[in-house]
């Protein structure tokens, strides 16, 4: 009888002590899930963190280039725009004026002159149809040379910065002044040929003063 109480009293602790095992176990069990949900949720809260971190970045450095693009465009709008201005000390280039000069006398000059060697009497069609076609080549020149310097100093026609407007007046300056300088060298040579074809001394004195040659 009392070996019977004994054997139920210890089945009872056995069951007792499996039972806490057991309970110690799944606590265990579900302490280390717990660590491992932590450790899972911290991880994943880092990557988060990281993914915030990256997408700030993105908006910063997008926002950043936007910006750089906008005011790339604002400078090179502003510098084309700059570019079809024309400021006044390339207006105001004395060369300007004297490129106007030249060109005025280009056609004076060739318009009297060419009268004047048909009035003369002293050169054949074929001659004159030359000194015709000398005079018009020039002229186109000539009027090559307005159009050029007007589209340089006149705003909104040409993208050139101040320092390119100053060089083309230059070189339209000398191209005038080597136009006007051919062209009065020509006409000193047919006035010479046309003396030197005068009939006598009267001719020669005639043809001086349509020359206007003292």
């Amino acid at each position: 009888m009392q070996l019977n109480k004994m054997i139920k009293r210890g089945g009872a602790i056995i069951g007792v002590l499996l039972f806490s095992v057991t309970q110690t176990h799944a606590q265990s069990t579900e302490l280390q899930q717990l660590l491992l949900n932590i450790e899972k949720l911290t991880q994943f809260k880092a990557i988060l963190s990281d993914m915030k971190k990256g997408y700030q970045i993105y908006q910063q450095g997008y926002g950043t280039i936007s910006n750089l693009s906008k005011g790339n465009f604002n400078l090179h709008n502003i510098y084309l725009t700059g570019l079809m201005a024309v400021n006044p000390i390339v207006r105001n280039n004395p060369r300007v004026g004297q490129i106007i000069s030249q060109q005025n006398d280009i056609l004076s000059e060739y318009k009297r002159y060419n009268g004047l060697f048909r009035q003369s009497g002293r050169f054949t069609r074929d001659e004159l149809d030359y000194i015709s076609n000398v005079y018009n080549q020039l002229v186109r020149q000539s009027n090559t040379n307005i159009d050029d310097l007007a589209s340089i100093t006149t705003a909104g026609k040409l993208r050139m910065s101040d320092d390119d407007r100053l060089r083309a007046i230059d070189r339209i300056y000398t191209g005038s002044a080597d136009q006007l300088q051919f062209l009065r060298f020509f006409n000193r040579q047919a006035v010479v040929l046309s003396l030197q074809r005068s009939k006598d001394l009267n001719d020669t004195q005639a043809l001086k003063r349509l020359y206007r040659i003292n």
